[in-house]
């Protein structure tokens, strides 16, 4: 698998590509300094909208893809929702193609989307139950697609007598991305890992124990969302301007169908809330020694989302004051 690469440290700690925030040719060369600074991977969101008019980017995921790839070394994979705005024979073909191209660096994570992205095709933003079953059925699909197995399928989504040609030598890795410990636990079926973010009161050590106890195997990787600057006021302002948009969980952030919704509720949180959802601080220590305690909850993989729209000035502090003391550790 792309994270069990051997010889690299443990844990293994990845770059997170916020694509909602940074034009994709900025975006680029973030992902390559993160490889300069020492960052072992790289993972990327996918969406169609940001969730903030204040973020004010999405450029196309499996496009910039191809791009980071060829210019960087480590693995890289995204949050992938199928079944919807992308078709799952699509994502099939797609990462097939970067996994022939760069092999075993290449993993996909899938999730049951949010509508902000998906309602873009006109079809009906279908209820939690129904698109938790159309993404078992999606990873299937996906899984089989890269077997070389011709598939038809006819259930929440259609697949019409469809193989692909050009595969990679071993399968595509196929994680999930859980926020709850129900989908977690559903996700265990089918999932070779699981992905989560850190919530508030760690909420995320009780998705990756449902998963674990489910019977889910795999990596278990931990995105996390900071905020660093010079002084604790910066590091605020920064993570209030940008992601207060995102402190809601289940079912705000998955049905509001645009930016300007997101930035109708948000309008009044506060920063305390911000907390909740966001590791703020300006000393490189204290983020230091709460990503300690994810690896020691568990965590094998770590993916830092600085949640600035500047990534120059975090990651260079990442590489000197962050990712020696995680590797010492």
């Amino acid at each position: 698998m792309a994270e069990e690469t051997a010889g690299l440290p443990h844990p293994r700690v990845g770059f997170h590509a916020s694509q909602e925030q940074i034009p994709p040719s900025q975006l680029l060369r973030d992902v390559q300094l993160a490889e300069q600074v020492g960052f072992d991977a790289a993972m990327s969101s996918d969406h169609f909208m940001p969730w903030s008019t204040r973020q004010g980017h999405s450029g196309f995921t499996l496009a910039w893809l191809g791009a980071a790839l060829v210019t960087t070394s480590f693995s890289l994979g995204a949050v992938t929702a199928p079944g919807q705005r992308h078709h799952p024979a699509v994502v099939a073909q797609a990462y097939a193609t970067l996994a022939e191209m760069f092999p075993g660096r290449v993993w996909a994570a899938l999730g049951a989307g949010q509508a902000m992205n998906e309602h873009i095709t006109g079809d009906p933003w279908p209820d939690r139950e129904t698109r938790r079953r159309r993404l078992a059925e999606c990873a299937d699909i996906i899984r089989r697609l890269h077997r070389g197995e011709r598939v038809s399928h006819d259930g929440l989504v259609r697949v019409d007598d469809a193989v692909l040609y050009d595969l990679p030598a071993d399968p595509v890795p196929l994680y999930a991305a859980c926020i709850t410990v129900e989908s977690a636990q559903r996700a265990a079926e089918w999932a070779e890992g699981v992905i989560t973010l850190n919530q508030p009161d760690h909420a995320e050590r009780d998705v990756l124990q449902a998963y674990r106890e489910a019977g889910g195997v795999g990596p278990a990787m931990l995105q996390v969302h900071l905020s660093w600057a010079e002084t604790r006021a910066e590091a605020e302002a920064l993570a209030h301007d940008q992601w207060r948009t995102n402190v809601f969980g289940p079912p705000v952030d998955q049905d509001l169908p645009s930016p300007e919704h997101f930035d109708a509720v948000a309008e009044d949180v506060p920063l305390a809330r911000v907390r909740e959802a966001v590791r703020i601080s300006e000393s490189p220590q204290w983020h230091l020694e709460h990503l300690v305690e994810d690896m020691e909850a568990g965590f094998d993989t770590l993916y830092l989302h600085h949640v600035g729209q500047d990534q120059r000035p975090w990651l260079d502090t990442a590489g000197e004051h962050v990712l020696p003391g995680l590797r010492s550790g």
